[in-house]
């Protein structure tokens, strides 16, 4: 029986002596990856690729900054240059970062993972049926014809919502933009507190009551995709207005403290890898940031915006606290 037991503890000891690393990546609700790609990671690298899901793209970042003294994770993905700034005064990012390979669109602090157009979708067959022209531009959404149509997530909470916010500030200006915000609380802008709820419980394309959403311009071709042969053309389109388009960057970092800031680095390069970028098109929707990254098949129907609008950098930097609080104000009161 000692004999056993030495034999046992002996296995143990072996086991835990060749237990693999855990790494941990924090990222938003919208993550995902097949996991045949991640296991890859964790086979070259001897490690265990814990993800924690942290709720929507600000959400994981207030999480992040409430936990610096104690980081909940050693690497995050999803920060956003709507949102990198923030991450970088609050002193979460650590000082060094992987170098990153040559990419189309790059984000300050991180290293770009890839990017996406926030703009408003519309429901075909419903502007068919109504036999209502589409707005033609954001100021045509005030007028009474459109009072109860748009649905957008909150700037406050989501990533998106908060894109959509700086684009109306980089189209329109700060004050035309708060103007158009009070106009469409006037005329019945729905607010949800995030992407999801927006889109699959509000957006009439769902079953919701409201035909206009704000999302992104690559989601008509989520919808022909998820079908399953339904639709052979999307059944919503994009509406690339002045004003309401949002080119958002996506992208992935060290964390201040991380536990295990090798491995966390090299995660955070491996998003980067031929294989993740060959697979973020048709499981998060967005264009993958590497160059020379070949898109699916279904991408043809994603729709590219010949235009966007941004504050500049500083001023997002600096008063993006400031608009998201008067938006509320206007928008909320």
């Amino acid at each position: 029986m000692k004999l056993k037991l030495s034999a046992l503890a002996l296995l143990l000891a072996s086991a835990n002596l060749y237990a693999q690393t855990e790494v941990r990546l924090a990222v938003h609700k919208s993550f995902s990856l097949p996991p045949s790609v991640i296991a890859q990671f964790e086979k070259a690298n001897d490690a265990k690729v814990s993800v924690i899901k942290a709720g929507s793209g600000n959400e994981m970042l207030n999480k992040l900054i409430l936990s610096k003294a104690n980081p909940i994770a050693d690497a995050v993905y999803g920060l956003d240059n709507a949102n990198i700034g923030k991450a970088k005064a609050a002193g979460i990012l650590a000082a060094s970062q992987p170098k990153s390979a040559p990419v189309t669109a790059s984000l300050p602090d991180a290293l770009a993972v890839d990017y996406a157009y926030v703009t408003i979708n519309y429901d075909k067959k419903w502007f068919e049926q109504k036999k209502l022209p589409l707005p033609q531009t954001l100021q045509d959404l005030t007028k009474p014809e459109y009072k109860n149509l748009l649905v957008t997530p909150s700037p406050a909470t989501s990533s998106p919502g908060l894109s959509f916010l700086l684009a109306n500030i980089g189209g329109m200006g700060e004050e035309g933009a708060f103007k158009w915000w009070a106009q469409m609380r006037q005329n019945g802008v729905k607010v949800a507190k995030g992407w999801s709820e927006a889109y699959y419980t509000d957006f009439t394309q769902n079953g919701g009551a409201y035909p206009l959403v704000v999302s992104y311009a690559t989601s008509p071709a989520a919808e022909v995709h998820y079908s399953k042969g339904k639709y052979s053309t999307p059944p919503t389109g994009n509406l690339f207005l002045k004003g309401g388009t949002f080119r958002q960057v996506e992208g992935a970092a060290v964390l201040k403290g991380a536990k295990q800031p090798e491995l966390a680095a090299k995660l955070v390069s491996w998003l980067q890898s031929g294989n993740v970028q060959k697979a973020l098109p048709a499981e998060m929707w967005v264009y993958p940031a590497v160059k020379n990254t070949p898109l699916p098949k279904i991408f043809e129907f994603a729709q590219t915006p010949k235009h966007s609008d941004s504050p500049n950098r500083a001023d997002i930097n600096t008063k993006q606290k400031q608009w998201v609080s008067r938006w509320g104000k206007t928008v909320l009161r």
